[in-house]
């Protein structure tokens, strides 16, 4: 393991400048403005904090405030402050770096040599899938190969860390570890899978264990935490089902059955403040909206509606007030869609030819879509149809890491470069 440290003292006010807050209200602070702190942003349902972003672009797209070299990767990218935070392979090394927001230069480095777990399915490389995570003045970070490593988000130097296949047992998904870490108050979930390791849950301070649980396998989707009358409760899309566990001590609280034929649920649930859950993934399963209810110590998820008609292999979903719009496809051809998330009845459907999927972020009333073939939309979206305002050829494929916006900046990656724009 070697550390690269490039640390300037205007990098280091900028860490301390930067202030965060734990990735969700349940852990009793709130993101600052224009922050990223982990995957799917400040609170995990793909909606940045935004305002008086341009309304369309030129024909070459918004601004380039600055671009460089990365390297191979899926890892989307987490912000704090004035610095980023993702991952990458260079050299069969796994690489998680720290650059300057407002100008790409590195800040730190932390690299160790990379594995590829037996039975493992390589055919879209072995680049790190999972996004850190920052808290409490540390990184934490999954690589492909399943370390979880937690890092002092200033230095770069090692806090704690943990094999989770040679530690624990655990069992690496097909494709390798790709679900992004979260943090519950003083603790960092992780989805790990294996007997008796399906959910582990460190200390952010220690990396001590505070509890591990289930049996869960082939795990992609990364958690979130939601409340159920009063309860603190984790949810994750399974290979199988989706569930339901104690926040506290991981005791199971509901399953619900969600499967394809492949066994493959990816993107992260949606939770909305009516109670309404969305789950979605390709294949058979299509998409469905479950409402939780608890009474007493048991919760109740039942299906409101089921849906085929809305298929999202992987990326992500939005949900904005009483629509959930999604991206789904194979073979070359792609469907953004909108459904009502109260009756599952499909607002449209828009079909493109030239891309098979997509990550899409909500800002300003804005929606934006990043396609894995490297070009970037800005789109309006209603209940009652998708306006197109731009299209702009940005990155080469796949282009599979999911856009972060922080004030009227958007940050991309593909699987060679990454790159700053201005949205204002």
């Amino acid at each position: 393991m070697r550390l690269n440290m490039m640390i300037s003292t205007k990098a280091r006010r900028a860490f301390l400048l930067g202030g965060f807050a734990a990735s969700l209200a349940l852990s009793g602070t709130r993101p600052a403005l224009g922050q990223w702190p982990q995957w799917g942003g400040p609170n995990r349902d793909f909606v940045a904090k935004a305002a008086d972003l341009a309304s369309s672009w030129s024909e070459g797209g918004p601004k380039k405030i600055w671009s460089r070299s990365l390297g191979d990767g899926y890892s989307a990218i987490a912000m704090e402050g004035d610095v980023l935070f993702t991952m990458y392979l260079k050299d069969k090394k796994n690489i998680i770096v720290a650059l300057k927001a407002s100008t790409g230069e590195t800040v730190w480095e932390y690299e160790h040599a990379g594995t590829v777990p037996e039975g493992i399915e390589t055919r879209f490389g072995i680049g790190p899938r999972s996004t850190p995570t920052i808290a409490k003045g540390n990184v934490y970070a999954l690589s492909f190969d399943g370390l979880l490593t937690c890092l002092n988000k200033s230095t770069g130097e090692v806090v704690w860390s943990h094999d989770l296949m040679k530690e624990f047992g655990a069992k690496s998904p097909e494709f390798g570890f790709s679900s992004s870490p979260i943090v519950y108050k003083n603790t960092l979930v992780v989805a790990v899978g294996g007997k008796g390791c399906g959910l582990i849950t460190f200390d952010l301070d220690s990396g001590s264990v505070a509890w591990k649980k289930h049996d869960f396998e082939n795990l992609y989707s990364s958690p979130i935490v939601i409340n159920v009358g009063g309860e603190d409760q984790i949810v994750l899309l399974t290979d199988q089902e989706v569930v339901g566990v104690s926040a506290k001590n991981g005791d199971m609280r509901w399953t619900f059955p969600h499967i394809n034929q492949w066994k493959t649920n990816i993107i992260t649930p949606l939770w909305g403040e009516d109670g309404l859950l969305y789950v979605a993934s390709s294949g058979e399963a299509g998409s469905r909206m479950l409402k939780l209810t608890r009474n007493g110590a048991k919760t109740e998820a039942k299906e409101v509606w089921a849906s085929r008609k809305m298929k999202t292999g992987h990326g992500n979903a939005v949900r904005v007030g009483d629509h959930v719009y999604g991206v789904g496809g194979y073979q070359n051809a792609a469907t953004i869609s909108a459904i009502n998330a109260l009756t599952g009845e499909i607002a449209w459907q828009e079909k493109e030819k030239g891309y098979s999927a997509g990550t899409l972020v909500y800002a300003d009333k804005k929606l934006f879509l990043l396609k894995d073939d490297g070009s970037l939309s800005l789109m309006v979206p209603s209940p009652k149809g998708l306006e197109i305002k731009s299209n702009v050829q940005l990155l080469k494929e796949n282009a599979w890491a999911m856009p972060t916006i922080a004030g009227k900046r958007m940050f991309v990656r593909d699987t060679e470069n990454i790159m700053a724009l201005d949205l204002g």
